[in-house]
């Protein structure tokens, strides 16, 4: 019996651009817990891989993610609740990996981003999704909720618009994910997502790697909090701290003389 696909796929090129795929194609990768594991395993390589610079997110076939496979739910409805939670611990964490790589992260959507699916799309710093593509909170529809993705979807369309989502299910386009801002950039088709890639990750190879990872985390922390004589300070204090490493050095020196710093690794 030949032995199945890798579920999850990884390839890095030698200039840093990582492709992490879904690959199941004939489940329309559906999220199983080979795939959870498989992708856990592959975000702990990307989050200690301090030579990539951009993370893209895609889904091999005809659909980026239906969502958790319903096999798995039905084998998690026999589970004890001790059991049921460790089973979604482990796609909570995984979330939280990706939401946390220090690099910038690119969710590539064409056909499909439903549940778990359009979490991962969430957890991502941007995404870019092919016109026609469709979108679905769909757990309520199974008597679930919609619990281990709440806190990315709520981060990237705000309360209110993740509480209609969550409670009514309705499937929604691109273009309405485009103006909840779920995604950035809406293109024609599947060129035109090869194309954007090529983009952002020419632009990506341009970028200071230890400033992307601190501007992330700025994000984080700044948000939610009143804009006070502490963020006040808290900001000053970052950029401070920033403007004094290597890197800050390295960056005004480099556009102060006219050359390329030295970690552009774009296209001359």
């Amino acid at each position: 019996m030949s032995a199945l696909p890798d579920p999850v796929l990884l390839d890095v090129s030698p200039e840093g651009v990582a492709i992490l795929s879904l690959n199941r194609p004939a489940k329309r990768n559906a999220i199983d817990e080979i795939m959870i594991a498989a992708l856990d395993e592959a975000l702990e390589t990307l989050k200690g891989a301090d030579h990539v610079r951009i993370v893209f997110l895609r889904g091999v076939g005809h659909m980026f993610c239906a969502g958790a496979d319903i096999e798995m739910m039905r084998r998690q409805g026999a589970h004890t609740m001790h059991e049921n939670e460790e089973d979604a611990l482990a796609f909570a964490r995984v979330l939280k990996a990706l939401h946390g790589l220090p690099q910038f992260t690119v969710a590539l959507v064409h056909g499909a981003a439903l549940g778990g699916g359009a979490g991962l799309v969430a957890a991502c710093d941007y995404t870019i999704s092919t016109r026609d593509a469709q979108f679905r909170i769909s757990e309520v529809r199974f008597g679930i909720i919609p619990a281990m993705i709440s806190p990315y979807v709520i981060e990237a369309v705000g309360p209110r618009a993740a509480r209609g989502l969550f409670a009514s299910a309705l499937p929604f386009d691109a273009v309405r994910a485009h103006e909840l801002g779920l995604v950035q950039e809406v293109v024609e088709d599947e060129a035109g997502l090869e194309s954007a890639l090529s983009k952002l990750a020419g632009l990506a190879l341009e970028n200071a790697p230890g400033a992307v990872a601190a501007a992330k985390q700025l994000a984080r922390d700044v948000a939610g909090h009143p804009i006070d004589e502490r963020i006040v300070k808290e900001t000053a204090k970052r950029i401070a701290a920033q403007r004094a490493t290597e890197e800050a050095r390295e960056g005004l020196g480099a556009f102060l003389e006219k050359r390329r710093p030295a970690w552009d690794r774009g296209q001359a």
